[in-house]
């Protein structure tokens, strides 16, 4: 799992990359709002019809070696994105990137499932290497682009040579016949915990793409809304969106364990209603008090985000790849899809006006959830020795191991 989540970590740099070079095009090549969101867009579109047709794929097929060959590709976009003037190609660029993110995401979910063996803990993990990943972007893109320009943007392509290595190593630690299974799933799980819930997997959906439109909103903008709130320079801007992708790095983590205590859905409403008023703050509180906002409004948008994954694989026990490919892409991308009417808003108005609509979206995310219930999930299948959420080390009867 730490292989995994280190190898996730590498190819979410090229997510929050995407966001943290919207203000150097602005800067360099003079773009407005609209045609900078447009950069945004450009990496999620594809990303968003692509991810769930991968996800359907790996529910017949398992593929591994995607992991390897879609970090790569993901790093080549980003790469090549600040090469040349053109806008076009540019796009281009950065939708190469979205398509490798795309292709990565479920099959890498359904293999962290495998090697957590269902744990919401172990999932966490897993997705607190892409919550770090997303962190750590505004800070190696600073590092690139402040010193060498646009130009400088094929050394960001680093970070997806380690991710490739990472994903192999980690391939290789985990049984063949584990990896090939396409789901984790017991024997005699046919029944009531083997159905697939879509009624309730389309409202988790709808809440996840409320979600989706805040964090890729103010993914793309916070920077600049920050430089002119707090009356700072490109640091105040990067540092605002490092604190937003940072705060992955706790919310993550602990989703995994506050769901072990009080439950998965209790405690993705709770987040929602949290930002609620985060974003409220981000929007309205001038000043270096908006960083503080900008850090709740991180804590509320992960604290659900590995939890979102989990739930969706368990409304759709027999579709995980699918469950997988909505849940971590095409929801998550959809807001890539909103940030060019909040570009072409704050071009017709101002920044704030176009930011303070994401007030309202986790109001109606909470609202979806509201009437979920806890799904009806298979047996967890730890092997002998292997702990549990709970910190218990079951028996090794036939039903708590792993079909080979």
């Amino acid at each position: 799992m730490g292989l995994l989540s280190l190898g996730h970590a590498c190819v979410d740099v090229y997510q929050g990359a995407v966001a943290a070079l919207v203000p150097y095009f602005v800067a360099e090549r003079a773009y407005g709002y609209a045609a900078a969101s447009g950069i945004v867009l450009a990496a999620s579109l594809l990303s968003s019809v692509v991810q769930p047709l991968f996800g359907v794929l790996t529910d017949r097929w398992p593929m591994p070696w995607l992991l390897p060959v879609a970090v790569l590709v993901g790093g080549s976009g980003v790469a090549l994105a600040g090469v040349g003037d053109s806008y076009a190609l540019t796009l281009l660029a950065v939708a190469v990137s979205g398509i490798g993110v795309a292709a990565y995401h479920p099959e890498a979910a359904r293999v962290a499932r495998v090697a957590g063996r269902g744990s919401h803990t172990a999932m966490s993990w897993f997705s607190l290497g892409g919550n770090l990943g997303f962190a750590v972007a505004p800070l190696l893109v600073s590092a690139v682009v402040a010193t060498g320009g646009l130009r400088a943007s094929p050394l960001l392509f680093l970070p997806a040579l380690a991710g490739t290595a990472l994903c192999v190593v980690a391939l290789r630690r985990i049984a063949p016949t584990a990896v090939a299974s396409p789901a984790v799933r017991a024997p005699g799980t046919e029944g009531a915990a083997g159905r697939d819930d879509w009624a309730s997997f389309a409202r988790l959906s709808g809440a996840v793409v409320c979600r989706s439109i805040v964090f890729v909103g103010l993914s793309a903008f916070v920077s600049l809304y920050v430089r002119q709130r707090t009356g700072g320079g490109e640091v105040s801007g990067t540092v605002a969106l490092f604190v937003l992708y940072l705060g992955g790095a706790v919310g993550t983590v602990a989703g995994g364990r506050l769901a072990t205590r009080f439950g998965r859905l209790p405690v993705v409403r709770w987040s929602y209603a949290l930002t609620v008023l985060a974003v409220a703050g981000v929007v309205f509180v001038p000043g270096p008090p908006l960083y503080l906002f900008v850090a709740l409004t991180s804590a509320g948008l992960y604290v659900p985000f590995s939890l979102h994954v989990t739930l969706g694989q368990d409304y759709l026990p027999r579709r995980m790849g699918t469950a997988s490919g909505v849940t971590l892409g095409l929801t998550v991308s959809v807001g890539g899809l909103a940030s060019p009417l909040i570009g072409a808003a704050a071009d017709a108005a101002s920044l704030q006006a176009a930011l303070a609509p994401l007030i309202a979206l986790p109001a109606l995310g909470w609202l979806l959830l509201r009437p979920l219930e806890e799904p009806v999930t298979p047996e967890r299948l730890p092997g002998p020795g292997v702990a549990t959420d709970a910190g218990t080390t079951p028996a090794a009867s036939p039903s708590s191991r792993t079909p080979s």
